[in-house]
């Protein structure tokens, strides 16, 4: 890979893991669970009447669905989640973001959003902002459709 493309993929790749292990620190500072947790409260939250298939919430999440089921057994534990059989098939188990689960989410976000914006939003000027936005659409589109995924 030439030089400059292997920059960009690889500041690319320790951004991403530094800003998720700065948020997590963050988190943690605040008493609050791992960003794992806001993911799945999110994906959970964000969903139709905020509820989300299991399949689709590991589908939305971009984790495998065996670390998935683990995550929402920790989050139906502490009350944040319900999980319930799916009402258009019966078969399918649906996970539901219960009150709690919105309170904890909501208290996350104050802390991720700070972090977001602070180390990550502010280096980049509103038209960056947007080009980046697009071109890092274009790259996950691009992967799911080499790799069948959604």
């Amino acid at each position: 890979m030439p030089q400059g493309q292997a920059d960009l993929w690889f500041n690319f790749v320790r951004a991403h893991r530094s800003l998720i292990r700065e948020i997590e620190r963050r988190l943690a500072a605040e008493q609050l669970p791992a960003y794992a947790w806001y993911d799945a409260l999110w994906g959970i939250e964000s969903g139709p009447q905020g509820t989300r298939r299991m399949h689709e919430l590991a589908d939305v999440m971009v984790i495998e669905r065996y670390n998935l089921t683990r995550l929402v057994d920790r989050l139906e534990a502490d009350g944040l989640v319900e999980r319930r059989r799916s009402p258009a098939d019966g078969r399918g188990a649906v996970a539901c973001i219960t009150d709690k689960g919105r309170a904890l989410r909501k208290r996350m976000w104050a802390v991720y959003e700070g972090a977001v914006n602070e180390l990550f939003l502010s280096q980049f000027d509103p038209a960056l902002r947007q080009t980046m936005a697009l071109a890092l659409e274009q790259a996950r589109l691009a992967a799911n459709a080499s790799g069948g995924a959604q």
